[in-house]
């Protein structure tokens, strides 16, 4: 089966297409942009870019997994609109993924278990703890890195990066989700019906309704 794979959880905006054969998993191509600012204007090209370089059409697609978070509200947003729309046009599953499981699933084989931390703005961090074979333990959480106590010494994810000091840890690959990532996490859901595409946010937005109006009178 052929996969779109679709991030926007992190700064990288993130398309490719994976072929699926039993438990072989092959990148057909794919795009990357790392940019704060880009997703709502670049994702679709790169979706759309990603499927041409591998001599596929949209219509030659199985299924799309999509990256739901944890992160910021607008990217997450961008990504999950094509996701859906996509799906819908042309009448296939979209299946969500925990970002970090992505990223998480592309970690080398160990024999220690590791976080996954990605940036999540406001001096915080997105995280998750790991067992050595990559299932989930903890999380996802949203903290500040100064409060979150661990034992556990090595972490992926662009988080990781940022705060290795304050957190006492070894960073590892990968910084974002790849697309390969994000199908190995997805890829035991594709024989059952897909779970709604739920955005896993965290915290509340910024934006909030405004209060009412002050009434003007005159005199």
């Amino acid at each position: 089966m052929l996969v779109l794979a679709i991030d926007t959880s992190t700064p990288a905006v993130t398309a490719g297409l994976v072929a699926l054969d039993g438990d072989v998993l092959e990148s057909r191509g794919d795009r990357v942009t790392v940019d704060p600012r880009a997703h709502g204007e670049l994702i679709t090209p790169h979706a759309l870019e990603a499927v041409k370089a591998a001599g596929a059409t949209l219509r030659d697609l199985d299924a799309i997994v999509c990256g739901v978070g944890p992160g910021p509200f607008t990217g997450l947003r961008a990504g999950m609109a094509t996701a859906a729309s996509l799906a819908h046009a042309l009448g296939i599953p979209a299946h969500p993924v925990c970002s970090l499981d992505a990223i998480a699933a592309d970690v080398a084989p160990g024999e220690a278990p590791f976080l996954v931390l990605t940036d999540a703005r406001r001096r915080e961090v997105y995280w998750a703890a790991y067992a050595a074979d990559g299932s989930r333990a903890d999380g996802p959480h949203v903290q500040r890195p100064a409060d979150l106590e661990t034992t556990i010494k090595v972490a992926a994810g662009d988080g990781a990066l940022l705060y290795a000091d304050a957190l006492g840890v070894q960073p590892i690959e990968p910084r974002f989700p790849s697309p390969l990532g994000l199908v190995k996490a997805a890829r035991e859901d594709f024989q059952s019906e897909p779970a709604p595409l739920t955005p896993l946010y965290l915290r509340r937005p910024d934006a909030v309704e405004p209060a009412a109006r002050k009434k003007v009178t005159t005199p």
